[in-house]
């Protein structure tokens, strides 16, 4: 039996594009799989496709996955192709395929029997947890200009996840969070929307001087940090588990350690 794998951008969009694509083929849908980027190691009897981005086409998905399954699946959906995992793609086309063959579809995300389905709320459920860790250990520091600024470094591409939150906040602030993993700038304006710019060098070698202000606030918070804490009470092991070490290299309190 030949099998067909269509290669995806990794983004939703292009992901969104090889469901479409899949259902194009007239074929059976057991027959067809998603990948990201070039196999490493091609099959035997297999047909590889690529499967460039279309947005037309990724947007009749998206619309296809609110009407059938809800709001809730279909952020649960985003959130498991914010993932840094390779094999999000198949997982969150399969659960495409069986939402749809259900007599219930709003309870697509219920069926955790389904692998498929697991696989997408393990996904969605790490991407979450990870951007509700961000947006509580997310350090802004003023610049020179004014302007906030506060890098980051995530396991997976929850950026849009996170500024929501930020933008609600501080509306008044021109601001900027910097995923430096994937060199992603989400820039908030002040008093309007905020926007993301993808792979801009020029500012990402931008000039991040901190403001006077900051690195004394920076110098005062850090001494109240490392000297309030009672000597015979610390426990390692629990901080760690409540901030990861991997958080700390973009946190203010951290730094010089």
């Amino acid at each position: 039996m030949e099998e067909y794998y269509l290669i995806c951008e990794d983004s939703l969009e292009g992901i969104f594009t090889g469901i479409y694509n899949a259902y194009l083929k007239k074929k059976p849908l057991e027959q067809i799989h998603l990948c990201l980027g070039e196999d490493e190691n091609y099959r035997l009897f297999a047909v590889y496709e690529p499967c460039p981005p279309d947005k037309a086409k990724a947007a009749k998905v998206a619309r296809t996955v609110i009407r059938e399954f809800g709001n809730e699946a279909y952020m649960s959906i985003c959130r498991a192709l914010a993932s840094g995992e390779g094999d999000k793609g198949e997982a969150v086309y399969r659960t495409v395929i069986a939402g749809l063959s259900m007599r219930n579809r709003k309870q697509v995300m219920g069926n955790l029997q389904n692998p498929y389905v697991h696989r997408v709320f393990e996904l969605a459920r790490f991407t979450a947890n990870e951007a509700h860790f961000h947006v509580e250990f997310l350090r802004f520091r003023e610049l020179e200009n004014g302007i906030l600024y506060a890098p980051v470094g995530p396991k997976n591409n929850l950026i849009t996840f996170i500024v929501p939150h930020f933008a609600d906040r501080l509306p008044l602030e021109n601001f900027v969070i910097h995923d430096r993993v994937r060199n992603i700038f989400a820039l908030h304006p002040a008093r309007s929307d905020w926007y993301l710019v993808y792979g801009d060098e020029n500012l990402r070698q931008g000039n991040f001087a901190f403001s006077e202000g900051e690195k004394k606030y920076r110098e005062l918070f850090t001494h109240f940090f490392h000297t309030i804490p009672i000597e015979e009470r610390k426990n390692k092991g629990l901080q760690r588990n409540m901030l990861p070490l991997r958080y700390r290299d973009y946190m203010t309190e951290f730094q010089g350690e």
